[in-house]
């Protein structure tokens, strides 16, 4: 009885999504997109004014001008992980979000997980639009609006919470989310206006800096650091000095500073969804993906550069950083000028994240992962009102409680586990059995029975130790079957453990690795043994035959890359971002098994497990697009 109860609770784990027709009306499909289309929308959802406030933290804390390698750093790891979630998305043949495509193809626990962390992830970046905006148009009036707020709401809780409560983002919160309520949208106009103002930026800084800017600044001193300490003081303390010079934090901070930018290429992945409509997705998706992070990385990194060419690392404001060192040059009308632009991108990127933000919820509060009053709609507006205020509120609090820093890294401590979860999707998915269930339903007895009996290709196991080396390293059927579908479930499970332990281990004592600790070797060298043998297990079982219009090359080599960087840019956080993080995923849980588990797939649609051929049959909601 115990086993049986274990056996159907560790079914509704994994149970999929089966998509519904859509009712009525369906809009037609977009006109194919060309590899320049697709790098077009690529490089405008992929410029945001929110980044170039996170340089400033990152050049004055974690990198100086080494900031440049960051940018590169973050962009390898989000094509990496970008390639993976392209043939996620191939699998289902109908606009989504990641949240959709998991619940489809690998079950509701993983969709729950990587959905959950998506909103913390989109909170935390409409919170850190509304705490820039506030910064912004604070240094246009001589940053009196924040010594006010420091005066009377301080709050003394180190390492937590920020200097003082925000109240002027609370509000700018407010504001918008009652716009949202009201019905307001994202237009196609307001969309071609940011994106041109996205791009001025970058160019009119990079400009700035060959005019103003001076190679001394890359090559600072103790002695330039002590002359600055003794000039006149400024509105904000000097940043620490490091080791002066062009990486003055070491390697250890370029990849502190990478964990923090991987933000910065999020809006990549919409290119990918769209990428489907291309003719040749094999082709146009890896190189529209590839230009467009290039172009991002040519203007982050130019901004970046300029930036620590005309204004020394140390001085730079971590929180206004490109219209003070304007001010900073001696051209103070150019500041106004760049604040203007980010107040009005600032915005842009605010709706934007937060109209992404309540589709999700929404979508997941029809699903019945999340309380289902969120999924209301509201009969005069037509907008899931409980959904936006919810968002709107929990936004409100973070923005005036957290500083840009804190909101930062929890929004890479959201991103980071979601793409480390689709490459380990795309590891296994690609290996499982495909039932090809034709269009008559088969009885559930009858599923459940070739669910977990051997494929007709399969030999009679034998006895011995030799039977387990053949179903490993020679497997006979040349498609994928149960046993060897469930081979590679373990098998990724076990290298991401292993994987794991190898980053914590070369994060934590690094300097202790590389100087031949004999010790950490031998952990090392037994961990990549193991790393390799299960990746060549894997790699010797057979792959689906299903034809997908987008496939990751060097299975199973290229997401276990991704896998691995991302796990390594995890263990770059502090350990107080993931206690953080501990805490949102400690209220997910509760949520989950106390509620979502019971009411998700209503009796109507309650069935086990589908093929993923059974559900590309059918269509998504239109709801799901974000």
């Amino acid at each position: 009885m115990l086993c049986q109860n274990v056996h159907k609770f560790g079914q509704k784990l994994v149970r999929r999504r089966l998509l519904e027709p859509r009712e009525g009306f369906e809009r037609p499909e977009a006109g194919p997109l060309n590899t320049l289309d697709l790098v077009a929308l690529g490089v405008g959802s992929t410029l945001g004014a929110g980044v170039y406030i996170v340089v400033g933290e990152v050049t004055v804390y974690d990198a100086g001008p080494a900031t440049v390698i960051c940018f590169f750093a973050a962009g390898v790891s989000t094509l990496l992980s970008g390639l993976c979630y392209a043939e996620l998305v191939a699998w289902v043949p109908r606009p989504g979000s990641a949240y959709l495509y998991s619940y489809v193809t690998v079950g509701e626990l993983c969709a729950f997980i990587i959905g959950w962390n998506l909103i913390l992830s989109f909170v935390m970046a409409t919170a850190c639009e509304a705490r820039a905006w506030s910064y912004t148009f604070d240094s246009l009036f001589g940053n009196h609006i924040s010594r006010a707020f420091q005066e009377t709401f301080s709050l003394n809780v180190p390492h937590f919470l920020a200097t003082y409560v925000d109240f002027f983002a609370f509000v700018l919160v407010l504001l918008l989310t009652g716009l949202l309520v009201l019905g307001a949208r994202v237009t196609t106009l307001m969309i071609k206006v940011s994106t041109g103002l996205n791009l001025f930026i970058p160019i009119f800084m990079i400009l700035s800096g060959f005019i103003k800017g001076d190679l001394h600044n890359w090559q600072l001193t103790e002695q330039d650091y002590r002359s600055n300490t003794s000039g006149p003081s400024s509105t904000f303390s000097l940043g620490p000095l490091g080791s002066g010079g062009f990486v003055p934090f070491g390697f250890e901070g370029i990849l502190q500073g990478a964990a923090l930018l991987f933000i910065s290429y999020f809006g990549v992945y919409g290119m990918v969804t769209a990428g489907k409509l291309a003719p040749n997705p094999q082709r146009s998706v890896p190189l529209s993906m590839v230009i467009s992070i290039f172009i991002g990385f040519l203007a982050y990194s130019g901004v970046s550069a300029a930036l620590t060419l005309m204004v020394p690392y140390y001085q730079i404001h971590p929180y206004s950083p490109l219209p003070q060192a304007f001010l900073h040059v001696g051209w103070a009308p150019a500041r106004y000028v760049m604040a203007a632009v980010f107040l009005c991108t600032l915005l842009y990127s605010f709706l934007w994240a937060t109209f992404s933000m309540f589709q999700l919820i929404y979508a997941m509060a029809a699903d019945g992962l999340l309380f289902q009053v969120l999924a209301r709609i509201h009969t005069h507006t037509g907008t899931p009102i409980m959904a936006i205020l919810a968002s709107g509120t929990l936004t409100g609090f973070t923005a005036s409680l957290l500083s840009i820093l804190d909101l930062v890294k929890l929004m890479s401590a959201g991103v980071l586990p979601d793409y480390t979860l689709v490459a380990v999707s795309i590891l296994v998915l690609r290996y499982q059995q495909d039932q090809n269930l034709n269009k008559n339903e088969k009885i559930k007895e009858e599923i459940e029975i070739s669910d977990h009996e051997s494929s007709p290709s399969e030999p009679v196991p034998e006895a011995g130790i030799s039977s387990i080396q053949k179903t490993l390293w020679y497997p006979t059927s040349r498609i994928p079957t149960w046993k060897s579908g469930q081979i590679v479930y373990g098998c990724a499970f076990l290298l991401v453990l292993l994987l794991t332990i190898l980053s914590l281990i070369l994060a934590q004592w690094p300097s202790q690795v590389f100087s031949g600790d004999p010790g950490l070797t031998t952990v090392i060298v037994l961990l990549l043994l193991l790393i390799t043998g299960a990746t060549v297990i894997i790699w010797r079982q057979p792959q689906s035959p299903t034809a997908l219009h987008f496939k990751v090359p060097a299975l199973p080599v290229l997401p276990l890359v991704s896998i691995s960087v991302n796990i390594y840019l995890m263990m770059q956080m502090d350990a107080g971002t993931w206690v953080q993080f501990g805490i949102w995923m400690g209220i997910g849980s509760i949520i989950y098994f106390g509620y979502g588990i019971q009411h998700s797939f209503k009796e109507k649609n309650e069935q086990p497990p589908a093929s993923t051929s059974q559900m590309l049959d059918k269509n998504v909601p239109s709801d799901e697009s974000s």
